[in-house]
């Protein structure tokens, strides 16, 4: 070994095993790692299991250090690995333990002082520290996920009071429906979101619940009693000061939590559910934004880059379609985690290794989905009117307005010959029908007649036919 390295022979043979991902083990779980490792070894020292308070000092200074970040470059194992973990678990011991000895004026190496096994791991499994330090990752990222959810929200929602005055032509199917405004639109998107806030909230209920304490199959076997019953609490106190996290608790049942990993997949499918408002929405301002002469264009949305090095001034939708292909991307995940964690056998689920490479980076490619879409597209799109406008005064779609007033087959009849003479609807049904005034017109096509719930009153009447 490099005299300088601070990890070991396991975190060696890993890296000779695992060639695979070309990954590191994500910075997020290193971190919450140090956590972990910290309420062992705080729990632990309260129950005197070393006599020298410098090498317990060591240790927790250590641990701080990996959960700040600083220790992230020594943990190199591959992201995908054998074993369910344990070559993680392995190099996070080990480069503890030689930290905590440097920390000392040791040099790396001397187990004989401070044991990556031994004391680092005294009363653990990989099975129950690494379901564990996933979890607090997951929270941790979880809350960042849910600010960015907000401030996209609110992005949206400042669209809707900007556009509320803006009528247009709204679409089902691809094809014209009926007259909605701008700002209706966005509100959609706004409760979407809204949803989705909420559903990442109660993602983190279900991530509190932790089997820190039930060592190999959840029977806590190697461990002594007062270990168990004191480290989560130990760690729920570091998390609570850490980042916030709040009431982390040992599950009721250790065993169940150690085989079982269905948790992870109804998290990740409730990512999924955001990944695909996510889609839905950039598609729909790639559509409204699109030509900008020969398409949609009733939205502009800001440009970021040339769009062709061909092409002279073409400006394309790369905000929406890097967040839609971020959001595909955590489909696909989803998919991966579920296989995953169906797989798992008897007492143990082998796989921990793909199910955190796959939620944790979705979780970051969300939060970073949100807050590029935020601040590089929403907060600048602005409306092109008069296309807006246009696209209301000719659609024969805007005839649906016309409903209440006329009856559906009258309605339809002026569509239909709008259509044919090539006119707008409004002159057509100005002319078609003398008893309708422009104002009359006029006012059906106001933000407010086309976003209030149905009509005020019926003005139509039809005789029964025998």
């Amino acid at each position: 070994m490099p005299s300088e390295a601070l990890h070991g022979i396991h975190t060696e043979r890993a890296l000779e095993n695992f060639p695979l991902s070309g990954r590191p083990v994500h910075p997020e779980l290193i971190h919450a790692y140090g956590a972990v490792k910290l309420a062992a070894v705080r729990t632990n020292r309260g129950l005197g299991v070393w006599k020298d308070a410098g090498e317990a000092d060591a240790m927790e200074a250590a641990c701080h250090q990996m959960m700040r970040g600083e220790l992230d470059g020594h943990v190199r194992v591959d992201a995908l690995q054998g074993g369910a973990g344990t070559s993680t678990n392995m190099s996070i011991n080990e480069v503890l333990a030689n930290r905590a000895l440097a920390l000392l004026g040791f040099s790396p190496g001397r187990y004989e002082v401070i044991s990556p096994t031994e004391d680092l791991n005294r009363h653990q499994s990989t099975n129950d520290t690494y379901p564990t330090a996933l979890r607090i990752a997951a929270l941790r990222m979880l809350g960042a996920l849910e600010t960015r959810v907000v401030a996209l929200q609110e992005g949206f929602q400042a669209l809707e009071k900007k556009f509320s005055h803006v009528v247009k032509v709204g679409r089902t199917e691809m094809q014209d429906a009926v007259p909605i405004t701008l700002g209706r639109e966005m509100a959609a998107y706004a409760e979407a979101l809204s949803r989705d806030r909420w559903r990442i909230y109660k993602c983190q209920e279900r991530l509190r619940v932790v089997n820190l304490g039930g060592t190999a199959v959840g029977t806590g076997l190697g461990a002594p009693r007062e270990y168990i019953f004191r480290v989560t609490e130990t760690l729920r106190e570091i998390v609570e000061g850490w980042f916030g996290g709040r009431g982390l608790a040992r599950a009721e049942n250790l065993v169940d939590a150690t085989q079982n990993a269905d948790v992870f997949v109804e998290v990740s499918g409730m990512l999924k559910a955001h990944a695909a408002t996510l889609i839905k929405l950039s598609g729909d301002l790639r559509l409204m934004s699109s030509g900008p002469d020969a398409g949609f264009g009733e939205i502009v949305l800001p440009g970021r880059q040339a769009g062709s090095s061909l092409m002279p001034g073409k400006i394309n939708p790369v905000i929406p379609e890097a967040v839609t292909q971020a959001s595909m991307m955590v489909i696909g995940h989803d998919a991966a985690l579920t296989m995953a964690c169906a797989s798992g056998s008897l007492e143990l689920n082998p796989f921990m290794p793909l199910i955190a490479e796959c939620l944790l980076d979705s979780l970051d490619l969300l939060a970073h989905a949100n807050d590029i879409l935020r601040r590089h597209c929403v907060e600048g799109i602005s409306a092109n009117e008069a296309r807006c406008r246009m696209h209301v005064n000719t659609a024969t779609a805007t005839a649906t307005v016309l409903v209440p007033v006329l009856g559906y087959e009258a309605a339809t009849a002026t569509a239909t010959a709008a259509a044919r003479e090539k006119r707008s609807l409004r002159a057509t049904a100005l002319e078609l029908h003398p008893g309708l005034t422009e104002e009359a017109f006029d006012a059906m096509l106001t933000p407010e007649a086309v976003c209030r719930l149905g009509s005020p009153q019926i003005v139509t009447t039809r005789e029964c036919v025998p």
